[in-house]
């Protein structure tokens, strides 16, 4: 195998395959990049039983061949190179890197044992790249990291005909993102359940292409099944990837969004994010930043009378009874900060119950229903 590439396409598309590698494989060749070189493009594949991530990019094939060599190290190697062709050689067991003056020499894995990777579902339908990104991001954010609760390190997908939703919750938040996508069926209608990690980090390698292809495999479908896969193209590159769905039962999130709301408050964003950050700074370990709305005011305090105290206010439209109370605020953050809005709106029920936030585009408009972001509040000391 003999083949030349440019720099900046092999350090991209081996740093995006060598993310989906397993920091502590099972087995050592799970470890591993496959490179393949054939019909002028080379193919870079990663796989661990669960994910798979598969990046082809034109090259300069001089030998056909494959290769199997150590991803992350691959990837160290790539990103420090000069900006220069970069030229590959596999002989006796070894890969040959040249790029100037540079050179690298790499031993091989076994390809006998590395396992095959999946094939793709059949294409449900096509989303926009910045779309499905901007979608997941908002989402992700509410996704659990405790792995003792598998189900809640997921993001829902929901399709019904041209409509999307995605749904995540950790139990202390929960948002949802709806958007419209072309299915490959009108009457397409599925649900499935991706990693949160996996789902983000794709939407995102995915975002500056046009069009990306969602491929869910239906139930007796026979190829794919148990499984999601995404593919999409920027420039010259074609990414694609699969990943192993989630089982379990996803709580049933739609009706913990209260039907009635007593208190409604609308702040602008940006002021919002910029005074949380500071206020937060001197709320200790667990412990809330207490939000006070009234007399046409959001007021921000944190911190406790024995150290450091910290208070911000900013104007605010509210309707409604006066209200107080206290919110983790890094969770508030999270939300505050993918509502692509100018002015966010808080909407109360009771000072003890979840709060919903949307995002506004003034303080006489309707609220933005795409997303929605609902958390829990805090118990305040007395």
């Amino acid at each position: 195998m003999r083949f030349r590439v440019e720099r900046d396409v092999l350090s991209d598309a081996v740093a995006w395959v060598a993310r989906s590698l397993p920091t502590r494989p099972s087995l050592p060749v799970l470890s591993g990049l496959l490179m393949h070189a054939k019909d002028g493009e080379l193919v870079l594949s990663g796989f661990d039983y669960e994910t798979s991530a598969r990046v082809t990019v034109p090259a300069e094939i001089a030998e056909e061949g494959t290769a199997l060599v150590l991803g992350r190290l691959l990837a160290d190697i790539s990103r420090s190179l000069p900006s220069e062709p970069v030229d590959f050689a596999s002989e006796a067991g070894k890969v040959v890197l040249t790029c100037k003056s540079s050179r690298f020499t790499m031993q091989t894995l076994p390809l006998e044992d590395y396992p095959s990777l999946p094939e793709m579902p059949q294409a449900s339908g096509t989303v926009k790249g910045d779309v499905l990104a901007g979608a997941v991001a908002q989402v992700a954010v509410a996704a659990g990291r405790d792995d003792m609760l598998p189900v809640l390190t997921g993001v829902r997908i929901e399709i019904e005909g041209s409509l999307i939703t995605l749904a995540a919750t950790d139990r202390y938040r929960l948002a949802v993102r709806e958007f419209t996508w072309s299915p490959e069926r009108p009457d397409a209608s599925a649900t499935a359940l991706v990693p949160a990690r996996v789902l983000n980090d794709t939407a995102k390698a995915m975002a500056g292409g046009s069009d990306v292809t969602i491929a869910l495999a239906t139930p007796g479908s026979g190829t794919g099944e148990g499984l999601v896969g995404f593919s999409g193209t920027s420039g010259s590159t074609l990414r694609r990837t699969t990943t192993r769905l989630l089982d379990g039962d996803f709580p049933k999130y739609r009706t913990l969004f209260p039907t009635e709301q007593q208190t409604v408050a609308r702040v602008e964003t940006g002021p919002l994010v910029e005074s949380l950050k500071r206020v937060a700074l001197v709320a200790e370990r667990n412990t809330p930043v207490r939000l006070t709305f009234e007399d046409g005011q959001a007021t921000l305090d944190a911190g406790s009378s024995d150290e450091a105290q910290a208070s911000e206010s900013l104007e605010a439209h509210i309707t409604g009874d006066d209200i107080t109370t206290g919110f983790n605020p890094h969770y508030l953050l999270d939300g505050l900060s993918v509502i692509d809005a100018p002015m966010v709106q808080f909407a109360f029920t009771q000072p003890g119950k979840p709060v919903v936030l949307t995002g506004v585009a003034s303080p006489d408009a309707e609220p933005n229903p795409d997303y929605r972001y609902l958390l829990m509040p805090v118990r305040l000391q007395s």
